[in-house]
């Protein structure tokens, strides 16, 4: 389809240096591959950044493991660079596969279990570990929060509160798939729950006192294992809202965020690094200047439900120029969902681009669409492009998947392109 909107593009990590209406995903794409490359070559050199024990269900593991959070650990620093060379050990990380010792484990060291995987934290660096419950549902999403967890605290004991959980619930959405690729979608789930705290959003200049004793009762209190429940909720989802915001609302905002993380302090308590971070904001910065922007960039963002339900109304009006921006932002966001390539099937199927439209039907059967809905529209758009065998086979498979919606509906279409 011809792109016929300038899209406003809400950054990543992985391309926040780049400037104007680039590709999200193709720009992202290339350097998770650079980061994959990076990994490749200093496996190379043995870099030997983890080190690991596992039970003996767990040991065939830890290869897959050990590749993963390599190539998290460079993801990250892409954003941070810090110095790996200063890491005075491996990080360490123990990989059960049998639940009870992974409970029993984790409950000896917090007084409870928690699922999937735990980052300990404590003041003697030999004691810090990642603990991960190997083949549980729930340790992909955790992994993802706890790995960066300890990434972060390897090299800043003691970060700001919200920095260690923003950032924490920023990189949740990075995945690794089987095949070792690397995948990041926002996460937008807490953004409607941010926008409903209205005038109980803290400020930014409140959450960077947040470890400041008597200045913001929001801190965190302090635990072992930096378990985001740990938290109350609106301190977390205000300290993500802090860090979407300064790595998307602009260069200055972005450019004060990566100098404050030069002046972090590995040994220092979170009060110093707080306060340290905070001057170097309000050098450049009104606080009241920076609550306006910080709060008209959360409203500006929009979540994924928001996004499809502005494109069908778009769509439905006949503004297709608002839809298309709409499905793709949408698409741009959920990636893995169908919704957004079905709409954008049917946004090129009008403007009679059916090479395009064939193209993004089968998208969204690829991501779990209805498998009778996208054989109609598919055959449709066949018979519309004059491939009439095609649209016989198309159409036929979605008479036969669900006959009460479509037979009567395919029999007379191929009545009237001819059978």
């Amino acid at each position: 389809m011809k792109n016929r909107a300038n899209r406003h593009w809400y950054t990543l990590f992985l391309v926040l240096l780049f400037l104007g209406p680039v590709s999200l995903r193709a720009e992202a794409s290339r350097e998770i591959t650079r980061a994959e490359n990076s990994v490749t070559q200093t496996a190379k050199a043995e870099r030997n950044l983890y080190e690991f024990s596992a039970d003996a269900g767990a040991e065939s593991a830890v290869p897959g493991i050990k590749q993963e959070l390599e190539l998290r650990f460079d993801i990250y620093n892409r954003l941070f660079r810090f110095d790996p060379s200063l890491l005075s050990a491996p990080l360490k990380v123990n990989v059960f596969s049998d639940k009870g010792a992974y409970d029993r484990y984790v409950k000896e060291r917090l007084g409870e279990t928690k699922p999937g995987a735990i980052y300990l934290h404590y003041s003697d660096i030999g004691k810090r570990e990642l603990v991960i419950h190997h083949g549980s549902p729930e340790e992909t999403s955790m992994l993802a929060h706890q790995a960066f967890l300890q990434y972060f605290r390897a090299f800043v004991a003691n970060p700001p509160s919200w920095m260690r959980e923003g950032f924490a619930i920023y990189f949740s959405s990075l995945h690794v798939n089987p095949q070792g690729k690397a995948d990041y979608e926002e996460n937008l789930l807490w953004l409607e729950s941010v926008k409903n705290l209205g005038a109980g959003l803290p400020t930014p200049e409140t959450l960077f006192q947040a470890d400041i004793p008597g200045a913001a009762p929001q801190k965190p209190p302090e635990n072992l294992s930096e378990n985001p429940a740990g938290a109350p909720e609106k301190f977390q989802i205000s300290s993500w809202a802090l860090v979407s915001f300064l790595l998307n609302g602009g260069q200055d905002y972005f450019r004060d965020l990566t100098d404050s993380f030069m002046l972090l302090s590995p040994s220092a308590p979170a009060e110093e690094n707080s306060r340290a971070v905070m001057k170097r904001f309000s050098l450049w910065n009104d606080f009241d200047v920076m609550d306006k922007d910080f709060r008209s960039y959360l409203e500006s963002r929009k979540t994924y439900k928001e996004l499809i339900e502005d494109g069908q109304n778009a769509y439905s009006r006949g503004d297709t120029m608002n839809a298309e921006l709409c499905f793709m932002t949408a698409r741009d966001e959920r990636p893995s969902e169908y919704a957004p390539y079905y709409y954008l099937g049917l946004l090129s199927y009008e403007e009679k681009d059916y090479d395009a439209a064939e193209q993004y039907y089968k998208s969204s059967l690829e991501r779990g669409a209805d498998e009778a809905l996208l054989n109609y529209a598919l055959g449709i758009n066949a018979a519309a492009a004059g491939r009439i065998n095609d649209a016989k086979e198309y159409l036929g498979k979605a008479a036969g998947l669900d006959p009460a919606r479509y037979k009567t509906r395919v029999n007379d279409l191929l009545n009237k392109i001819g059978q």
